[in-house]
């Protein structure tokens, strides 16, 4: 170390410093108080790092050892962390008249860092961009695309973003109240240097679907979770879209897409982008379908599941009761119950 700090070169920390995870996590712990946790790819905990309210989903950078730990909406804070000393680097506020959605996706080489807002007196949603070399100092803002953007993720090996825009429109005022159910959208946008490039739309008999949460695979298919806002049963909950296309809608029995109880929670590709994983904590089921014709393989129970990413064995879980998992085509095969209550979403590193 002192031959490199006298020739000038300082070590940079990576991932490896932090124990190398392969999943950050939100947690809420027996006293009451959250956190965020790095998970190894065995599941085991690395970290447990404090944070000042309940956490929804985490972005990693893609090179340092930080992730960005967002409140969950309609929170107007985000918290950057050192995963290696723990520390808090940054706070990130929203600004006036805005709340962030509780998720976030950096660039392709971690200079930037883009967040969905709610601009709710405007009743639009806005992607927010912060400089990250720069402290993640708030430098530029564009629209999403619609109302509501609630998941972001970056194609693989490019910038450009792709937003699930839920269609919901809420004001701090009124909390989480949904204002405009008779009339919402949700759409799909693909966005390029802050210019929205493609639109997908639901067609009008899945006009009160609302996209929240996606994935992609390295093709840059992108797999989409919804959740129903109108009367009686949903007519699909899952779907997939890929550019220049129209969305496709995964094929599911009657019964066993009412057993969803109108709600997705999370969604993933697996590794090998062959399947899809996704949970329901309101109905205790993981499903898993083929990605290329959306067709149902394999389901099971789970109590309380939520968290989902892709695995070496297939796909990782955790649930709100603490048990942490793994879920391949025939049966789930879950650890031992920790004593932290897991948030909705399992983040691959």
């Amino acid at each position: 170390m002192a031959g490199l700090l006298a020739i000038g070169v300082v070590p940079v920390p990576t991932w490896a410093d932090a124990g190398t995870p392969a999943y950050l996590s939100a947690a809420a712990t027996s006293d009451g108080s959250y956190i965020l946790c790095g998970l190894s790819g065995t599941l085991d905990i690395l970290f447990r790092i404090p944070l000042p309210a309940r956490g929804h989903a985490a972005a990693a950078h893609p090179i340092r050892p930080e992730a960005v730990a967002f409140a969950r909406r309609p929170g107007t804070f985000a918290i950057v962390i050192d995963c290696v000393s723990g520390k808090e680097k940054a706070r990130l506020n929203a600004p006036q008249g805005r709340h962030f959605y509780g998720h976030g996706a950096f660039s392709l080489r971690g200079n930037w860092l883009f967040t969905t807002e709610n601009d709710y007196e405007a009743g639009r949603g806005r992607v927010g961009v912060w400089d990250v070399v720069a402290g993640y100092r708030r430098v530029a803002e564009f629209d999403s695309g619609g109302i509501g953007p609630h998941d972001i993720k970056r194609l693989p090996n490019s910038e450009t973003l792709v937003i699930a825009n839920g269609g919901i429109d809420t004001h701090p005022d009124t909390g989480r109240t949904k204002l405009n159910l008779a009339t919402m959208q949700s759409n799909l946008t693909y966005i390029e240097d802050g210019t929205c490039m493609e639109t997908a739309v639901l067609t009008a008999d899945h006009q009160k679907n609302s996209m929240r949460h996606l994935a992609v695979n390295t093709a840059g298919d992108v797999a989409i979770g919804m959740q129903w806002q109108g009367d009686g049963s949903a007519p699909a909950l899952v779907a997939c879209h890929r550019r220049g296309g129209d969305i496709v809608h995964a094929t599911i029995p009657d019964d066993m897409l009412r057993a969803l109880d109108g709600y997705i929670g999370s969604i993933a590709y697996a590794q090998d982008g062959a399947s899809i994983g996704v949970t329901s904590p309101r109905g205790n089921i993981v499903d898993r379908y083929h990605a290329d014709d959306m067709s149902l393989t394999a389901r099971s129970t789970i109590t309380d599941v939520c968290g989902i990413a892709a695995s070496a064995k297939s796909f990782a879980i955790t649930t709100g009761w603490g048990a942490l998992g793994f879920c391949n085509n025939s049966h789930p095969s879950m650890g031992k119950a920790t004593d932290l209550a897991w948030d909705n979403h399992l983040i691959v590193v």
